[in-house]
């Protein structure tokens, strides 16, 4: 018998360096557990050339990577999703549209490296930074085990995932 694979979809306003990271992170991370998407609630159209730099040194694939719309994901035909997380402050508190599926939702907000202003060795650091802080999270999310833990349990892990650590 054969593991479910879940659908996972990553949010950010812009689509151009967060919610890539996550995406490239699990597909890489989840193995044939996890199917990841990003997309954004008003996209940018690129990649964050730093993001890109970055995921390149880490050897990640980028050649399919694009900035897209959420409304892909709302549409007839679209991936049934499983998890939707928000990864910036931003489209956390937007209205988002009704998924298929009716997949569970966190918040797990990090720094935008893609609005910083800095120079350009500053804002390499903070996308290392925020790459390694998404990393963590998606490590603890893909070891859940998932089929296990009633809905109510999962959902308080996915939110704790989220969390500021101290």
């Amino acid at each position: 018998m054969s593991e479910k694979t879940y659908n996972v979809l990553f949010l950010c306003t812009g689509n151009s360096a967060r919610s890539i990271m996550a995406e490239a992170i699990l597909n890489r991370e989840g193995g044939t557990k996890f199917k990841a998407f990003s997309a954004g609630s008003q996209p940018k159209g690129h990649i964050d050339p730093t993001v890109l730099n970055l995921l390149k040194k880490l050897n990640f694939p980028t050649d399919a990577f694009r900035s897209k719309s959420w409304e892909e994901f709302a549409r007839p035909g679209a991936p049934e999703l499983d998890f939707v997380f928000t990864v910036c402050d931003n489209a956390a508190g937007e209205v988002c549209p009704v998924w298929p599926g009716q997949p569970m939702t966190a918040h797990w907000g990090v720094p935008d490296p893609a609005g910083f202003e800095g120079s350009a060795v500053e804002k390499a650091a903070l996308t290392a930074d925020v790459m390694r802080m998404l990393n963590n999270r998606i490590s603890i999310f893909s070891a859940l085990p998932i089929q296990s833990l009633d809905r109510l349990s999962l959902q308080k892990h996915l939110d704790d995932i989220g969390k500021p650590r101290t």
